[in-house]
């Protein structure tokens, strides 16, 4: 382990909760036991902040030169070149890309071993126009039911911003191509049976009142925001792990947990404590979704 020097402790990151970057480095700090596992092997994008939420941030792919040489990159092909991403693989290298102002992870779907197979399959859960947080808890469960009839057993997660995630490990047997070309299909059967509350309609103006189930983040080099990771709005929610049997509470919301309450949480049982087994397989899976269409 390395003394992580936080340059600038005292830099408000969130003006209007006065969270400091050095209180930022703590939370990455605190959770790290729970995110580091779900990080190790992937690249990450990072959402810097150096001014602060209310300023511009910087969505950052490269690793810059001066980090440090203990921290793990990976160099990745891109359509024009290639990408020296970091990976992060241990509880000093959050604390110190936190001191970078990065205050979210958006990791990749696949490892740096065989980035073109993805060992997790996303759908983004996002409300359009009157669809609320219910709407979201209902599609949420439509999702699941979908995959879990074709023996693809799920996660869940809060995302700190608006909805949620239904994951599904995989086995990374299937390609990028074939994994978002499923994730389409079971998006499609559930539009077909709930029309008026599920859309895969990437236009936002053609969305109306329904839950988008988005499915874009399936591909090579796309990224969805890590568990654990602290989202740049006020009161600095976090995108957080939780169970099945979660999902009714009425106390949940997307933003429930925070950089300030969280802590407790994670003296329980992770919810995800399992989420380690092997993945399932995608061939299985289409053959048995196709059988269903």
């Amino acid at each position: 382990m390395n003394d992580v020097e936080i340059t600038r402790p005292d830099k408000v990151l969130f003006p209007d909760d006065g969270i400091t970057k050095s209180e930022l480095a703590e939370h990455y700090r605190r959770v790290a036991r729970r995110a580091v596992p779900r990080l190790r092997g992937r690249p990450v994008m990072m959402e810097r902040h150096p001014d602060g939420i209310g300023g511009k941030p910087l969505m950052q792919k490269n690793a810059p030169d001066y980090f440090p040489d203990w921290i793990h990159t990976a160099v990745l092909p891109k359509e024009d070149g290639e990408v020296r991403h970091v990976v992060c693989d241990n509880a000093d290298t959050l604390v110190y890309l936190a001191g970078q102002a990065c205050v979210t992870l958006h990791r990749w779907l696949s490892r740096e071993d065989r980035p073109h197979h993805p060992d997790v399959l996303v759908f983004d859960l996002d409300p359009s126009g009157k669809a609320g947080f219910e709407d979201v808890r209902w599609s949420a469960r439509c999702v699941s039911g979908v995959l879990e009839e074709v023996e693809l057993p799920t996660l869940l997660m809060t995302t700190g911003s608006r909805g949620l995630h239904v994951l599904a490990p995989l086995d990374r047997n299937a390609d990028f191509d074939a994994v978002r070309d499923f994730a389409r299909r079971v998006s499609a059967l559930l539009v077909q049976r709930n029309p008026d509350r599920l859309t895969d309609e990437p236009r936002k103006a053609k969305r109306g009142d329904r839950v988008y189930l988005d499915i874009q983040r399936n591909a090579y080099a796309q990224t969805a925001v890590a568990p654990y990771s602290v989202r740049a709005k006020p009161g600095a929610p976090v995108a957080v792990p939780i169970g099945w049997d979660e999902l009714d509470d009425p106390d949940l919301t997307p933003g429930r947990w925070t950089v300030r309450n969280l802590e407790e949480r994670l003296k329980g049982a992770d919810p995800w404590a399992r989420s380690h087994v092997r993945g399932r397989s995608l061939r299985a899976a289409d053959r048995r979704l196709r059988a269903r269409m």
